[in-house]
């Protein structure tokens, strides 16, 4: 079966657990639980197995229900902990796509075309640079294709542009979902 996975890339600092790394993690969940992706913190300097750090992370936070949502994830499987990637990322996760306001012409995907090959049965995993400075340079060369979710190359806030694509592509996979007749009790995922 096809998977979304919302992946935060953590560029603030790899040594200390900062706020706004609790902040990001407390605003993706309860995006990625209420349109059906997966969550993926990408090097971030935590320990202990996925629901651990749930439980963790819901402790400090009220944004997402106190951390409901990302407890639900974990408890779903659908909460990852990845390592910076050196050679690639984990497979299993998809293809990779760096979200950017600036894509590459030669690897330019659209949410669209995205959605569709997602419908077709594809998975991908969805890179969001936390920090200033987005993704890493490298990050940009290892991932397949680049997507900018407006489609207008505007620089979005982060959390702003984690709504934006996880919004964007489940209403275009809804849509496509709908016009095939592949509807389901409980929506299109």
């Amino acid at each position: 079966m096809a998977t979304l996975t919302l992946a935060l890339y953590n560029t603030y600092g790899v040594k200390r657990f900062h706020d706004a790394h609790l902040r990001a993690i407390a605003r993706a969940a309860p995006l990625a639980y209420a349109y059906g992706f997966h969550l993926a913190l990408v090097g971030f300097p935590l320990e202990g197995k996925p629901s651990e750090v749930a439980e963790a992370v819901a402790e400090k936070t009220t944004i997402g229900e106190g951390g409901k949502y990302l407890i639900e994830l974990a408890l779903s499987n659908r909460f990852h902990l990845l390592d910076f990637p050196r050679r690639g990322f984990p497979p299993q996760f998809g293809t990779p796509v760096a979200t950017t306001r600036k894509p590459s012409d030669e690897k330019e995907i659209t949410p669209l075309q995205l959605a569709e090959a997602f419908v077709g049965g594809e998975s991908f995993l969805l890179l969001v640079g936390l920090g200033r400075h987005g993704l890493p340079k490298e990050t940009f060369k290892l991932a397949r294709y680049h997507m900018d979710v407006t489609g207008r190359r505007v620089s979005l806030e982060t959390c702003t542009a984690m709504g934006a694509i996880v919004a964007e592509i489940s209403t275009y996979v809804g849509a496509l979902k709908w016009g095939s007749g592949r509807r389901t009790l409980r929506g299109f995922w």
